[in-house]
């Protein structure tokens, strides 16, 4: 097992071929503060992995996991079944899939009392996925309370920005 560095937010993803996308969630997690722990680990291919971080989650101080997967996607499922933290899955299309749409349908259908919060398929979904991690963890940190209150600032000036633009 990769050793764990500490932060209240942890990004996995299935493969290395998801980072492209993945990196939107980690650029965004960075802008209000946050490094993530950020590890490549696999529900199928290493099933012993994702156990073992997910079972381990809460003693190295995750708060909340975001799980980013193609395909067959369930890494975030996986997870989820072995934790009582909050996972946020992020659908990912990949190369020889249904567009993200195999992805979506597999991150969202979780049987009843072991949910994944999903997001849209891709990098939007990714920033989103961040943005949702820093709303709950706001909960109980006033300082993320506040740079989400910012965000959301910027966020309704730009659009008001763009609107006086075409007046």
């Amino acid at each position: 097992m990769a050793s764990e560095k500490k932060s209240t937010v942890a990004v996995v993803m299935g493969s290395d071929s998801d980072m492209e996308v993945m990196e939107k969630c980690i650029d965004t997690l960075k802008e209000f503060g946050i490094k993530p722990i950020v590890r490549i680990i696999s529900a199928h291919r290493t099933p012993d992995v994702a156990a073992e971080f997910a079972d381990n989650a809460v003693k190295n101080g995750i708060k909340v996991i975001i799980a980013g997967a193609g395909m067959a996607a369930h890494l975030a499922g996986a997870i989820a079944g072995r934790t009582t933290m909050p996972v946020i899955g992020v659908p990912l299309e990949a190369k020889g899939g249904l567009g993200g749409l195999d992805a979506l349908l597999s991150t969202v259908q979780m049987p009843p009392g072991v949910p994944v919060a999903t997001v849209a398929v891709g990098k939007a979904g990714a920033k989103n996925a961040a943005v949702l991690a820093v709303q709950i963890l706001a909960l109980s940190e006033d300082k993320l309370g506040e740079k989400l209150a910012d965000f959301r600032e910027k966020q309704r000036a730009n659009v008001i920005e763009k609107d006086s633009g075409i007046q």
